[in-house]
Formats: C-alpha cells, sequence, structure tokens
C-alpha cells in the first residue's frame, strides 16, 4: 500500500471530520470535544437508561412471558409510557437526596423527558427492526441498551454544554 495515499486520504478524512466538527461548534456555539463533558453526559445518560429500561423491558417481558394478544404497537406504547415513568421515578429518588421531593421531582419531570423520549424511540424501534415485534431474546437486549444509549447522549452533552443543565 502506497503510504502517500494512505496519509492523503487519512487527511482528508479528518479534515472532513474537523469542518462537520467546526459546523456543529458554530451552529450550536459550543465544543463538541470536551471530555469532561462527554463523561457527565455518559453518566448521567446511563442513569436514565437504567430507569428507562427497567419500565420498558419489564413491560415487554410481561407480555411475552403471560402471551397477552395484544397489538405490537400497544405493547411498544405501554412499554415507553412505563419507561419514562420509572426513569422518572428513579432520578427523582436520586434527586431527592439533594433536594426536597417536590423540587426533585419537579427537575426529573422538566429536565430530561426529550432524553428520555428519544431513548425509548431507539430502543422499541431497535427492537421492532430486529425480532419483527415486541420480544426480548439474549442477543436483542444489549443492542436496544446501545441504541438507548447513544440516541440522547449527543442532547444531553448539549443540554450540559450550552445551557450548563444535567438531569443527576
Amino acid at each position: 500500500m502506497d503510504i502517500t495515499f494512505f496519509n492523503r486520504k487519512h487527511s482528508r478524512g479528518a479534515n472532513v471530520a474537523h469542518t462537520i466538527t467546526q459546523t456543529l461548534a458554530d451552529t450550536f456555539g459550543i465544543s463538541w470535544r470536551c471530555r469532561h463533558t462527554w463523561r457527565r453526559a455518559s453518566y448521567n445518560t446511563s442513569w436514565c437508561l437504567l430507569g428507562c429500561a427497567i419500565g420498558d423491558l419489564g413491560t415487554i417481558l410481561f407480555f411475552q412471558v403471560t402471551g397477552i394478544p395484544w397489538p405490537v404497537w400497544a405493547i411498544m406504547s405501554l412499554a415507553i409510557f412505563n419507561g419514562l415513568l420509572t426513569s422518572i421515578a428513579l432520578e427523582t429518588v436520586i434527586l431527592s437526596r439533594q433536594m426536597p421531593l417536590r423540587l426533585a421531582l419537579k427537575t426529573a419531570l422538566g429536565m430530561s423527558l426529550i432524553s428520555m423520549i428519544g431513548m425509548e424511540a431507539a430502543m422499541n424501534v431497535t427492537d421492532v427492526l430486529l425480532t419483527g415485534g415486541a420480544m426480548l431474546t439474549w442477543w436483542v437486549v444489549p443492542i436496544m441498551l446501545a441504541a438507548g444509549f447513544v440516541a440522547p447522549l449527543p442532547y444531553n452533552y448539549w443540554r450540559l454544554k450550552a445551557l450548563g443543565k444535567a438531569c443527576h
């Protein structure tokens, strides 16, 4: 392999990545390269994912085990709703250690709802695309969780960097 070709190709790819990063930074007025903020956004997203997964996966598993004949869209809608509820409950408990319960609930409801909805949608779309319905298997759960983690991560980073707001 010609090393000159590799260097030119690599350099061009790096320039494209830099251009995209710079365009995003200019558009949103923030730097997308802050490792500390990515770590904090990942930590926050992990807690949100835990809360969403409890309600979402629990609901799907319930219907899978009991065999109740609901349409896929109805099971997924209920799973999303339950995932939102369990995530809000978990976040409220976590935040109540730092603030009064009423304020913790208000904060949990207001700060991360968009993140949770994106997470839930990504998890359930992944499930339907990979299994053809509302079905949990040993191999689809990790993929669902990965999709649920990655989908809201840029939004959570932006909230931290641009607005200084976090869920936890």
